[in-house]
């Protein structure tokens, strides 16, 4: 008989986690970055500690809804993003198109619900909104529920987000049993605390993006091409980040499939748009897509080093040719690893995908901490780890906001690209090693 304290131990790490989670949600602020980081690092540390054990899988996903049900009436605390949402929900439930207009050009008096203190705490009030038609609707749905409450608009986009993340769980889970693997590893995923305040805490619409990509990976396991391309092109109307994954979906299936897939995605893709497609719509879109990848520069590790390197042979800042020269290299990356065989299964498409994006994370000017939660999904069905502990050190990232001048940390950075690459190459060599390893280049 195993020791009453081993048996309590995880009952109690996650009643500790859930006061964790209700700190970090509703007590702590970014600026206070030593706070950040000892509660998230007992968090991570309590969901290593979990998913080595032989934890119920009921009792996993209990709790990994639970946290999320605790962040509910919380104002993000971490990220600035969700009045962008508010304000775009609000213009559309105005009548106004949010692709068309910057908040200072809006003719005053402003519309009901559109003030000018929220004007003011716009985080990209220059540029027009980069949101695609997906987070639209829901901003909408804030925006009509509670057209003058800010923290009923939050709330109201975050049970959309949570019942995403909820399915995002049961697709996980019934792609892992399709494809024989464990269950306990969606415990990876629904306990992860990135994936847990970045996306039902801090509102990031990955949370739509990885429901939708799972459900169109979900389909095409099944054969089932029209729901796929359906699935699909929601998930590229949440972010066009699934557009690097073509390649691969076309070595999964033969030309004349893929044509039929791709066909619906594009239709798909189209009906979404039209509601709001207008003159100067398209070229609104490319000036503010544009401006993140030329001017948006976060928690980086190629393209600073390259940047540093060009400011020391050249004397001037190279950020406007480094950015679509590694976007560049990031597809010719893509496109090599897509021609190198077909793949037999979607275990193995998951693989590639999860390949394209860490390449793409490697070489991005901004790599966020919620971007990686994708990452993660994709890697749970391999035994590559390195998203995971990647996942763990995301959070030094926010030592940038210690200072009003985001002034970020290069020890810090350092610390993280190095302990995750080195992860990674270990990983590598021993899948070399050690072939009967299920992952990415089976």
């Amino acid at each position: 008989m195993k020791p009453l304290k081993s048996n309590l131990l995880p009952y109690i790490l996650l009643l500790l986690s859930a006061v964790a989670y209700v700190a970090l949600g509703y007590a702590t602020q970014r600026t206070s970055f030593t706070q950040l980081l000892l509660l998230y690092g007992f968090c991570f540390g309590a969901y290593v500690y979990l998913i080595n054990q032989k934890l119920p899988l009921w009792l996993g996903l209990g709790a990994a809804i639970l946290f999320r049900i605790l962040l509910l009436l919380a104002l993000p605390a971490l990220s600035e993003n969700f009045y962008r949402y508010v304000w775009d929900g609000r213009l559309l439930a105005a009548g106004i198109n949010p692709y068309l207009y910057l908040p200072a050009q809006l003719s005053r008096p402003l519309p009901a619900g559109l003030t000018e203190n929220l004007v003011q705490q716009l985080p990209s009030a220059q540029v027009y909104s980069t949101y695609l038609p997906v987070p639209q609707a829901v901003f909408w749905l804030g925006a009509r529920l509670f057209p003058a409450n800010l923290l009923g608009s939050v709330v109201v986009i975050r049970c959309v987000l949570l019942l995403a993340e909820v399915g995002s769980l049961l697709l996980l889970l019934r792609l892992l049993r399709k494809m024989a693997l464990p269950e306990k590893y969606l415990l990876l995923y629904a306990l992860n605390p990135l994936v847990i305040l970045e996306l039902t805490g801090n509102l990031h619409l990955e949370a739509l993006l990885i429901f939708f990509l799972l459900l169109a990976l979900l389909q095409l396991f099944h054969r089932r091409l029209v729901l796929a391309g359906i699935a699909f092109g929601l998930a590229v109307g949440v972010k066009l980040l699934p557009l690097l994954f073509l390649p691969f979906i076309l070595r999964r299936l033969d030309l004349k499939r893929f044509m039929l897939f791709g066909g619906v995605m594009l239709v798909t893709v189209l009906a979404l748009y039209y509601p709001l497609a207008t003159a100067g719509m398209a070229q609104h879109q490319l000036q503010s897509i544009q401006a993140y990848f030329h001017h948006n520069a976060f928690n980086a590790s190629v393209y600073y080093m390259l940047r540093w390197l060009g400011f020391r042979l050249a004397g001037y800042d190279l950020a406007g040719s480094l950015a679509p020269l590694l976007a560049a290299v990031t597809l010719g990356a893509v496109l090599s690893m897509a021609s190198v065989k077909r793949l037999g299964s979607t275990q193995r498409l998951m693989g590639y995908m999860a390949a394209a994006l860490a390449v793409y994370f490697f070489l991005a000017p901004s790599v966020y901490p919620w971007h990686l939660t994708t990452l993660l999904a994709l890697t749970v069905v391999s035994h590559f780890r390195f998203a995971v502990v990647w996942s763990g050190l995301a959070i030094l990232a926010y030592a940038a906001y210690r200072s009003p001048a985001h002034q970020e940390d290069v020890l810090l950075l350092t610390l993280e690209y190095m302990t995750v690459l080195l992860w990674l190459v270990v990983e590598l060599y021993l899948y070399r090693k050690r072939r009967q390893h299920a992952n990415l280049a089976t």
